[in-house]
């Protein structure tokens, strides 16, 4: 049946759903990924009948937000968990950071699925550099006795306490010296969080690209490889090419995936990213086209996803969370459009509409008729009628 969508300009488009979804959106996973490593950065499910408050803890569905991560990992991703797409600092305190770092990680020794977790300061909203060190500390420790492979995350508190790239080099230093294993280190530009302006001791790029070098070559034998999402596809791939032999360049890269993962001649990007929550299974099938050395196949399945993932990625990009669990709902891996902080008011309904338009368009539902039957039921909900 027909559905009638708003948009921008406030008037009613008639849509066609589709019937059928894409093929590999429901095959049975194949083998693991040989060409790349590849993670999913996962949401969280929130439990919509708990009695919250948006300033309040958060309440989390626990067997929901565990069900999609194994939905992941089926399909053979790895999961990146309790970063910014878990609402980190957006919703979901360290308190609950670290309750689903702890159950996620022991929910991938069960299910046999990669996992690397966030460690942030964001128990703390600011302070010293010691008390930084210290908050980074305790997270770490969290994240190594789970089992899982920390990830350094940008650190609001500091980048309001550091005044010198000279201390964004003690406080890694310090942390690198420490950890058991290698690490992901991530940079995470301010279209994503406006509070990270400046990190890395400089708002000019060129200056703290190298800062955050100098950190790599220091400790190359602790960094595992690096996240960029600064949203620049030429900036990650100079970058890339600079980086240690051995260390990885994972992109972070939410509007030119596709072209840096295919790469060129001088290299490749890895994967950590947002939209393949969204984008699981279709993503999955893509690399594994990409493992056969087909990047003409892989950029035939990838390429058409990347005006959804510029959709949910928009201005403001830190609110992408909100198209992501609506996908989610939409597709079956949960049972309600709500999510912690009550952050699904954070999009307009006809930025919804088209979300919802675009992935059913690239045949994201495994069922097409339940996810145009909850759309028709949230157009409902905001007074258009069908």
């Amino acid at each position: 049946m027909t559905l009638h969508l708003p948009d921008a300009g406030g008037t009613l488009r008639a849509y066609e759903p589709r019937t059928e979804p894409l093929a590999v959106t429901r095959e049975a996973p194949g083998s693991a990924f040989t060409s790349r490593t590849v993670f999913s950065a996962a949401h969280v499910v929130a439990d919509p009948y708990a009695d919250t408050t948006p300033d309040g803890p958060a309440a989390v569905d626990w067997d929901a937000t565990l069900a999609f991560r194994r939905h992941l990992w089926s399909h053979g991703l790895g999961v990146a968990e309790a970063m910014d797409t878990a609402q980190r600092g957006m919703g979901l305190d360290w308190a609950g950071a670290a309750e689903l770092i702890r159950r996620s990680a022991a929910e991938a020794k069960a299910a046999d699925g990669r996992i690397a977790c966030g460690v942030g300061t964001d128990q703390i909203t600011g302070g010293t550099l010691a008390e930084v060190r210290a908050a980074y500390e305790e997270q770490l420790a969290v994240v190594e006795e789970s089992g899982a492979q920390a990830i350094l995350m940008a650190s609001r508190a500091l980048a309001a306490s550091a005044r010198s790239p000279e201390d964004y080099l003690e406080v890694y230093g310090h942390l690198l010296r420490q950890a058991a294993e290698p690490v992901i280190l991530h940079w995470l530009g301010p279209m994503f969080d406006p509070a990270l302006e400046g990190y890395w001791g400089s708002s000019d790029l060129d200056a703290a690209t190298g800062t955050f070098l100098d950190v790599i070559a220091a400790h190359p034998d602790k960094v595992d490889g690096v996240k960029i999402s600064l949203l620049d596809a030429q900036r990650e791939v100079d970058l890339r090419r600079r980086l240690p032999q051995g260390v990885r360049c994972y992109t972070g890269d939410d509007f030119n995936y596709p072209e840096l993962i295919a790469g060129d001649e001088q290299g490749f990007s890895h994967a950590l990213l947002g939209i393949f929550d969204p984008l699981g299974p279709l993503a999955a099938e893509a690399v594994r086209v990409l493992d056969t050395g087909n990047t003409e196949g892989f950029r035939a399945l990838l390429d058409p996803t990347v005006e959804l993932s510029r959709h949910l990625f928009q201005t403001p990009t830190r609110y992408y969370k909100t198209g992501v669990v609506l996908l989610a709902w939409l597709a079956g891996h949960q049972s309600h459009f709500t999510m912690v902080g009550g952050l699904q008011s954070a999009r307009s309904l006809p930025h919804l509409a088209r979300a919802y338009e675009l992935a059913d368009g690239l045949g994201l539902f495994p069922d097409p008729k339940r996810a145009e039957e909850r759309m028709r039921t949230l157009l409902n909900l905001y007074g258009v009628d069908q």
